[in-house]
């Protein structure tokens, strides 16, 4: 009989590349961790790691029963979930995952309402970048996701935008562009920028936007984190495309003829995954707070 606790052991470690990561989000040590390990190499007779050191590799074992693993330990807590669900009230686990720009300016009032009302509720909640948390939902590694919705969908994930998030192009009140009368996207290329990383769906918005002068834009810097764009931006390191809510008085904001851009930010679920009560519950106390 092969437990589930071996097999969340080993999904853990192979997921986090980590047995000190892997003990530290099952609340184990490293030795317990390690002998969970050895009791599912010795109930499927089959090595599963090559260990060097510290560091290891999948056997093709590993690999192979990975995947399997994972729907094993999904498939437990649906019906875990389901059976709960049927007790009335939203309760168990909800796994969530949001930016740390929207989890910063957008869902502490939810997250506060939810907690308070869904008492019986256990909250797993991770800060990630939203490309990352897309893919961990399209692999139903995660149930919800809060973050900066991709242009396209697929036939794994469902996105429902929630808020239109308005960009603007912004520079420091004494960066050079702000003495000029009337701006164009042209003045733009003669002065150094600081943008989202490329490959985010931010910097897919920008790039967009601004199309016609995009290969001849001087970067200076790149980050995924919008709240260090903004600080670069203050002190006079380049001008930047930011939303507009990040805007205060350590930011000019660059009124250009037109420009226009804007991100979608919303919820993104697993077209293929059942909703708990707990989630459901979740997207009805975001759309609540959606205005």
């Amino acid at each position: 009989m092969i437990e589930t606790a071996n097999l969340q052991a080993f999904v853990k470690v192979a997921e986090s590349g980590s047995f000190s990561i892997a003990a530290q989000q099952l609340f184990l040590t490293q030795p317990a961790i390690s002998k969970r390990i050895k009791h599912l190499e010795q109930q499927l007779n089959s090595k599963l790691l090559d260990r060097h050191g510290k560091q290891f590799q999948l056997t093709q074992s590993g690999r192979s029963l990975l995947p399997r693993a994972r729907q094993i330990l999904h498939d437990l807590e649906i019906a875990r979930q389901q059976i709960a669900d049927l007790e009335g009230s939203p309760m168990g686990s909800l796994s969530m995952a949001t930016s740390h720009h929207i989890g910063l300016h957008r869902l502490p009032p939810i997250l506060r309402a939810f907690i308070a009302q869904y008492l019986e509720v256990e909250l797993d909640l991770s800060f990630m970048d939203s490309e990352r948390a897309c893919e961990l939902i399209a692999t139903n590694q995660l149930e919800i996701a809060v973050v900066t919705l991709p242009f396209t969908s697929s036939d794994k994930l469902e996105l429902i935008p929630v808020w239109d998030d308005r960009l603007v192009i912004a520079c420091a009140p004494d960066h050079p562009l702000v003495e000029l009368t009337s701006p164009t996207l042209q003045d733009l290329v003669h002065h150094a920028a600081v943008l989202p990383s490329h490959g985010t769906f931010t910097r897919e918005a920008i790039e967009l936007a601004l199309s016609e002068i995009r290969d001849e834009l001087k970067i200076n810097l790149e980050t995924n984190y919008l709240e260090t764009i903004k600080m670069m931006v203050s002190v006079g390191l380049g001008w930047s495309i930011l939303p507009q809510g990040m805007l205060d008085s350590s930011l000019h904001a660059l009124e250009i003829g037109g420009f226009q851009s804007s991100r979608q930010l919303g919820i993104v679920l697993n077209r293929h995954r059942s909703q708990s009560k707990a989630m459901m519950a979740m997207l009805e106390m975001i759309q609540q707070f959606k205005a």
